[in-house]
């Protein structure tokens, strides 16, 4: 089968498998079923044996699709290599979206890239080929977007390497974000592990209207459950609301439910569905969900009763939903925009916009574009154009083409706005930016789904804040935030005033149809010509390096080992292994290790990506550069985390860095889902306090001691000793959530050594 493709063949088996798995099932559990277990239930591995315990139970599935961006896929290929495979077991792409820096506008910058990344751009283009997978080069379009278009299907199972992958429960498929470790265990034919996740209910009921969009509503969501409400939770839209809105306007509820660490966000199969598949050239995967809608959706019981089914449930009023904005800092300090200007002056944020940004993976669909479009239109209208810059990013080749046809492209050139590559770019930190005053504060406004302190610019000055496309665009004309585009008007360039309207609702697919684009795209080699493709990897490259074997656990307790650093506050993965400029050595290990933790505050000083060397004495230096000298001397040692520690991306470097500078172990208050697995995959014992106050005990000097290792065991705590520079000690109990696979794992040194073996 042709990686470019869902056909209708395959989704047919996907429909009977479903089937039959939930037969199983429904007579081993005898209840009704929510749509996401439906999925999760019909993907198992082994029905008839599998534990089925929410929040307890690590289920084994089978994917139907892995997808990986390039800056992920480096070192999620570089696993593959060593695993001994010789081709992926799972129909699977690689997307190039990530390394595609935000400067001068699309073709500039595309041109840049192609040159800057040739190397990189090259091994994964060499690699697909070699391994059967699917290529889509630079400029074809984000991952999410591109998945979106091309393979996405409801009732389907896709895994990825980028924490925004669940954009596809949009279409209604279950699609998680993973690290490259369960990429490769799934390209590999063996089964993807996960946590059974519990299930959230969102109930949707009325219609969005005047400025509200579904931005909104997954905002709103956000500020519901915050940002670790939704770990190791499934979170399920249902209700006559949904309905209500487009296909691409559920891809952006779903794509930042990320946000909330949510495993994955899903809607049930309907009419608007359908209109999507039908829209980008796929009738027969249409036609065939139509014939299973009683199976592409939860049980009638469940939407009769839903606090019967759902560990919580939130209900939205969507007629009554205001537009809202989020920031900075985090995406759950949530208000309406009425009450911006109010947030403005009570917390001293900069009121000018230095910069505006539309488009993302997470808002750049027809009918986003087309509703930002009218805004502008009607500043063009009265005369009036952007008063800060404007930064437009579509999500796809195939959407830059559509919106150019169709004038909404035009529309935002003409107020001011800068076209920038199909690209991920300022989303991710791939901006370069120059209206920046060093240690001067500014705010910007953007349409992306993360705004973390230096997400966007590497700027630990810039406030950065979320809303709708729409939003953006008239903040934009505006050039405040301290405005409130329904009640406040605009002045145009002859010193009239005037009031924009909420834009005209947006045809969710164009008239005319799309304008189809597989622009980029490289189908594998047959597979008798793939044994022949050498993967390119220079011997001397300063992108890429091979990849060694972790060492296997010794059998010993840890003891005294070094304290390298204890993080305070939000420690996301920017945070652990920051992107930007690092971004150039995600495929070389050895290299992006010089950054860990370089974005985490020290718990004692207060300053980010420092702390003390215990063996000399030294403060102020780099983790990195403590680490390397501990490693050197044969020591391994610890990090000390917070609350919902490895929050965001799923960024495997966060923990593969610190394994390969000789992390034994993390000990939190929480962790966040990605995170965590990725540190056990990698042989790192991810330790939770049980008592959350031990944190606090925690002192700069400590020496750490990790006992009871022989005896490791599911369900069995740990005993940890800190060990106080004074000579006396604080003893705690540490909880784990490792199971049997993953103590081997932890023994073998890593799950790879286990898949190599």
């Amino acid at each position: 089968m042709s990686a470019i493709e869902t056909t209708p063949g395959l989704v047919r088996d996907v429909y009977e498998r479903l089937e039959r798995n939930l037969a199983v099932v429904r007579r081993r559990l005898g209840r009704p079923l929510t749509y996401a277990e439906k999925i999760l239930f019909g993907h198992l591995a082994r029905p008839e044996e599998q534990d089925l315990a929410p929040g307890s139970a690590y289920l084994e599935l089978r994917p139907d699709r892995v997808a990986m961006q390039d800056a992920t896929a480096q070192m999620a290929l570089l696993q593959f290599m060593s695993s001994g495979r010789d081709a992926s077991a799972v129909p699977a792409t690689i997307h190039c979206d990530h390394l595609i820096q935000a400067y001068r506008g699309a073709m500039a910058d595309m041109q840049s890239a192609t040159h800057t990344n040739r190397e990189v751009y090259d091994f994964l283009r060499s690699a697909a080929a070699r391994y059967g997978l699917g290529f889509w080069g630079p400029g074809a379009g984000i991952i999410h977007q591109v998945v979106l278009e091309k393979y996405a299907f409801p009732g389907g199972m896709i895994i990825g390497t980028d924490s925004h992958t669940p954009n596809a429960g949009g279409l209604g498929m279950f699609a998680c974000g993973v690290g490259g470790a369960d990429a490769v265990d799934v390209m590999a034919g063996f089964p993807w592990e996960v946590l059974y996740p519990r299930p959230v209910g969102v109930l949707l009921r009325g219609e969005l209207s005047g400025w509200a969009a579904p931005k909104d509503v997954i905002l709103l969501v956000c500020q519901i459950l915050t940002v670790k409400g939704g770990t190791n939770r499934v979170v399920e839209y249902f209700g006559p609301g949904t309905a209500s809105i487009s296909a691409t306007g559920k891809g952006t509820i779903t794509n930042m439910g990320a946000e909330l660490g949510a495993t994955t966000s899903i809607f049930p199969y309907d009419g608007r569905m359908a209109t999507y598949l039908k829209a980008t050239g796929r009738e027969e995967l249409a036609d065939l969900a139509d014939q299973k809608a009683d199976l592409l959706r939860c049980d009638p019981e469940v939407e009769a009763e839903p606090e019967r089914f759902f560990d919580e449930v939130v209900e939205i009023d969507l007629a009554s939903l205001e537009p809202h904005i989020a920031g900075p800092h985090t995406p759950d300090r949530v208000r309406p925009v009425s009450q911006m200007a109010a947030d403005v002056r009570e917390n001293g944020y900069p009121d000018e916009l230095s910069s505006t940004l539309i488009g993302s993976c997470t808002n750049s669909s027809y009918e986003d574009l087309s509703r930002a479009a009218d805004v502008a239109r009607q500043a063009l209208r009265h005369g009036a154009r952007a008063r800060t810059q404007l930064w437009v990013t579509p999500g796809s080749e195939q959407i830059h083409r559509t919106i150019q046809r169709d004038g909404q492209l035009e529309a935002l050139d003409e107020i001011g706005g800068t076209v920038l590559a199909n690209a991920c770019g300022p989303c991710i930190g791939q901006w370069k930016r120059e209206n920046l005053t060093p240690g001067k504060p500014n705010s910007i406004l953007n349409s992306y789904n993360r705004n973390f302190p230096r997400r966007n610019d590497g700027n630990p000055d810039t406030l950065s804040f979320i809303g709708s496309p729409e939003i953006v665009v008239a903040y934009a004309l505006a050039g405040r935030l301290s405005w409130d585009p329904q009640r406040d008007e605009i002045e145009s360039a002859d010193g009239k005033r005037f009031r924009l309207e909420p834009p005209a609702p947006a045809p969710e697919i164009p008239e005319r149809g799309f304008v189809s684009s597989s622009q980029g795209y490289a189908p594998p080699p047959p597979e008798g010509e793939r044994e022949g493709v050498d993967v390119v990897i220079a011997p001397d490259s300063e992108r890429l390096q091979r990849l060694e074997p972790f060492a296997p656990w010794d059998g010993n307790d840890f003891v005294e080992l070094s304290l390298l650093f204890k993080a305070k506050g939000k420690c996301t993965t920017d945070h652990i292994s920051p992107a930007g400029a690092w971004l150039r050595y995600r495929g070389h290990l050895d290299r992006i290790s010089d950054n860990l933790l370089s974005g985490a505050v020290n718990a004692y000083t207060g300053k980010a990506g420092e702390t003390r060397d215990l063996s000399s004495g030294e403060s102020g230096l780099t983790p990195a550069a403590v680490a390397r000298r501990y490693k050197a001397e044969g020591q391994r040692w610890v990090i000390v985390g917070d609350d919902n520690y490895g929050e965001g991306s799923s960024r495997e470097h966060a923990a593969m860095s610190p394994r390969f500078l000789g992390c034994a172990a993390v000990i939190a208050r929480s962790f966040a889902r990605i995170h965590e697995t990725n540190l056990k995959k990698q042989g790192i014992l991810p330790l939770c306090f049980e008592d959350p106050a031990d944190y606090d005990h925690v002192l700069e000097s400590d020496r750490v001691s990790i006992t009871g290792l022989a005896g490791l065991a599911p369900d069995a705590a740990l005993g940890v000793i800190f060990h106080h520079a004074d000579g006396t000690t604080h003893a705690v109990r540490a909880t784990h959530t490792l199971n049997d696979d993953q103590i081997g794992w932890f023994k073998a040194g890593s799950a790879l050594n286990l898949l190599r073996s």
